[in-house]
């Protein structure tokens, strides 16, 4: 409505037909910062380092740069941002209303606009600039996207319909990811959304009909930046930015996944004693960037899940513990699609991994996603819940932090595999000579790989446990 010539008649129609209902057509910038910026942003916990953010809705689309380690980023970003009048339904009118030569007109405009906005935001953003750069000199530089509103979320959906895990397990589309060689495949989503009959979940018919529209968009967006890494699909829009730009500062930024736990006072040094034994029990030389529960944030919550349900059979809590990491706290920011897999598998670890039949699928996909970002994911995911299980042996209920740090110790390398040999990780286990005679070492040990164990594959790493006494 912002570039209709007779936008004002609308307004006052709009009013007359309501009894004096007043409506404010937004500013582009203000547009940008309700949708792609804190729309997407509502989902998430932070993106530092910088990802290209999009907004594609019925009349236009929208891009900006948004890096949430920077002060004032939102507006930083809002006022960088630039849209183009090229949104699903509008577009989707062009081609199907307008000839050939119209076509390639109004696609030749759309492409020089992504193109002219991208430039505009390199020279905006050094870090961006940075990246592209790079990726000019031939290092494989990539950078990473999320993308939001109605048109976008149908283009992840029917890349949701065709992903190698099936059936995906986690239905929402809200933080559904993929790398960049799978996002440009849309000659393979156009030719699904020809020929597929069936329904496919999150597509409405009007958003079949109009994905030839949005698969355009996608392909100019794919031309301007061709290093992309990986594309996010946010569940927000302007109602949700809306409502992000509500809450004071401090509760807009702060993590979600802190609160979740619900850690009192009285618990947190115990939480931060458990912290710091899974931060033992990991390798020195596990790299920083791979998805384990505590990278990602995670650690309150698994250690939340220790001691919690210990009335009811593993098989049980194993079980829930998968289902519970797909469906708990819809829509939380931080909850994406990595946290809900790696968290559901670490606590499934937690519960010596004991699930039947038909939760197998359930366990393999979370697997799948887990490694999809990082191929030891799942691993580490299940190799921290699998530590956490051995807590409750020593301490059937949760311990005073200063006797849990004296009664055991925690350390772990990794052995180089020989002759083509998978690597070995060596945990040790230090055990205060009071609480010897509660674990059996053989037993615990095999408990502890028993938990790695991934069901018919070979896990990425072997285990070793040694239990020794501290003196």
């Amino acid at each position: 409505m912002r570039r209709a010539a007779n936008a004002t008649q609308m307004l006052d129609s709009i009013a007359k037909a309501t009894g004096g209902l007043s409506v404010q057509i937004l500013d582009p910038s203000v547009e940008t910062l309700f949708g792609a910026v804190m729309g997407s942003r509502s989902g998430l916990v932070a993106v530092k380092g910088g990802a290209l953010f999009l907004d594609l809705g019925g009349g236009s689309v929208q891009m900006t740069w948004v890096d949430t380690s920077q002060a004032h980023y939102e507006f930083q970003a809002a006022l960088a941002g630039e849209s183009l009048p090229y949104g699903a339904a509008k577009l989707t009118r062009v081609l199907e209303e307008q000839p050939p030569e119209i076509h390639q007109a109004e696609i030749g405009t759309l492409e020089e606009g992504i193109d002219r906005i991208y430039a505009n935001l390199c020279s905006r953003f050094p870090a961006l600039q940075a990246i592209k750069s790079t990726h000019d000199r031939g290092e494989g530089a990539t950078v990473d996207v999320y993308m939001c509103g109605g048109g976008f979320r149908g283009y992840g959906s029917m890349l949701m319909h065709n992903d190698s895990i099936s059936p995906y397990p986690i239905s929402s589309i809200n933080s559904y990811s993929v790398p960049g060689r799978v996002f440009r495949q849309t000659s393979e989503m156009r030719r699904l959304n020809r020929e597929y009959d069936g329904k496919i979940f999150g597509m409405s018919k009007r958003r079949r009909r109009q994905f030839p529209a949005i698969a355009t968009v996608i392909e100019a967006f794919i031309a301007a930046v061709p290093n992309i890494g990986r594309v996010t699909f946010c569940g927000g829009s302007n109602r949700q930015g809306i409502l992000m730009m509500k809450l004071p500062l401090e509760i807009r930024e702060s993590n979600p996944l802190d609160v979740l736990a619900q850690v009192s006072q009285k618990e947190r040094l115990v939480f931060d004693a458990v912290l710091r034994l899974l931060q033992a029990a990991l390798p020195d030389n596990v790299q920083p960037n791979t998805p384990t529960p505590i990278c990602l944030g995670l650690g309150s919550l698994l250690i939340r899940r220790i001691w919690d349900r210990c009335g009811y059979d593993s098989t049980t809590n194993a079980s829930f513990a998968l289902h519970d990491a797909v469906t708990r706290n819809p829509d939380c920011p931080g909850l994406t699609h990595l946290t809900r897999a790696v968290l559901g598998l670490a606590v499934c670890a937690r519960w010596g991994t004991s699930i039947g039949p038909s939760d197998e699928h359930l366990f393999q996909g979370l697997r799948r996603i887990a490694d999809g970002h990082d191929k030891d994911a799942s691993f580490w995911a299940m190799y921290s819940g699998a530590i956490c299980g051995i807590l409750p042996t020593i301490f059937p209920i949760m311990p005073e932090p200063d006797e849990l740090l004296s009664a055991i110790t925690l350390h772990a390398a990794i052995e180089p595999g020989k002759s083509g040999k998978r690597d070995k990780v060596i945990l040790s286990i230090g055990l205060a000579s009071k609480y010897q005679g509660n674990v059996n070492p053989e037993a615990l040990a095999d408990e502890f790989q028993s938990a790695l164990s991934n069901k018919g594959d070979k896990a990425q790493f072997k285990t070793s446990v040694r239990v020794t006494s501290l003196s």
